[in-house]
């Protein structure tokens, strides 16, 4: 089934209906570039769009609100639902094709496969939301082979989100081009994220503190300053903060997510290294990444 929003834009919400939708297109060679989002968009997202448009003939944006990758059914529940805000903001960014199914179109049946990562489960995000990864993997992958894209287009802001599905087309040998995008700030340097909505003024005011301190500690870093020292006084000020609660604060190698530890600083080629926090501004849960 699908909506007409305009003729060069569909809404579709089957998977019949959108293997219908590309055949031809795949069939005559074009290239399809897929966006994957959560809805709740912003210009972050639409970054990525722009992205595609560049490499593609074809833009697929999945609008998809995945149950399996949230541990905290309250934070499930809170996620904001924006459908027709979502697809007005893609209709004037150009979009071919919208995906967005309901969960018993994606889970007919409880997935029983099972994603293991890793070491890549147990740092950062994955030590503060066991069975995230699982759910991003099962979902990904299923969006991978449902429209079958010559790229996928994914924001930096998600890093190891970013690093999780890039070992996942490697080890399944899908056959696509990964494409990561920089992250979009406002003026004053907060990351874009559907979350951000969910702040109050009085808690928006406070959640520049990530990315300031991300500039903080990069400066530092730059200028020869011990690693632990510089840590040590990042989170003094987020201890500092009324209502901000960090859960980490870490200089990881871009790549693997390895953190920097005390064994491995002294080889520390500040190159390839990023610098990852995660933190609670009043009930709403924000990350960023900042590379050196």
């Amino acid at each position: 089934m699908s909506v007409v929003i305009q003729k060069s834009v569909k809404i579709l919400h089957t998977i019949q209906a959108l293997n219908t939708q590309l055949a031809q297109p795949r069939k005559e060679g074009l290239k399809i570039g897929l966006v994957p989002t959560m809805g709740a968009l912003h210009q972050g997202h639409i970054s990525l769009v722009k992205a595609a448009k560049k490499q593609v003939d074809i833009v697929l944006v999945s609008i998809f609100v995945n149950p399996t990758q949230f541990n905290n059914p309250e934070d499930l529940k809170a996620y904001p639902r924006t459908i027709e805000e979502d697809t007005a903001l893609l209709l004037e960014a150009g979009v071919d094709i919208v995906f967005a199914p309901e969960a018993e179109e994606m889970y007919p049946l409880a997935p029983m496969l099972k994603f293991d990562f890793g070491y890549l489960e147990s740092i950062l995000e994955g030590a503060f939301r066991p069975g995230h990864f699982n759910g991003v993997g099962v979902v990904v992958s299923k969006l991978f082979n449902i429209t079958k894209p010559d790229f996928a287009f994914f924001g930096q802001k998600d890093l190891q989100q970013v690093a999780i599905i890039r070992k996942m087309v490697e080890d399944l040998s899908f056959q696509l081009e990964l494409v990561i995008v920089p992250t979009v700030r406002e003026e004053d340097g907060l990351a874009l994220s559907s979350r951000n909505r969910r702040l109050s003024m009085e808690d928006r005011a406070k959640a520049i503190l990530l990315s300031q301190q991300l500039r903080v500690a990069r400066v530092e870093l730059l200028a020869g300053r011990s690693w632990f020292d510089i840590q040590i006084e990042v989170t003094h000020k987020f201890d500092q903060c009324s209502g901000v609660r960090l859960e980490y604060f870490e200089l990881v190698k871009t790549n693997s997510l390895e953190i920097a530890s005390e064994a491995n600083i002294e080889q520390v080629d500040l190159k390839n290294y990023s610098l990852c926090t995660a933190a609670f501004v009043g009930d709403v849960r924000l990350i960023d990444n900042l590379p050196i």
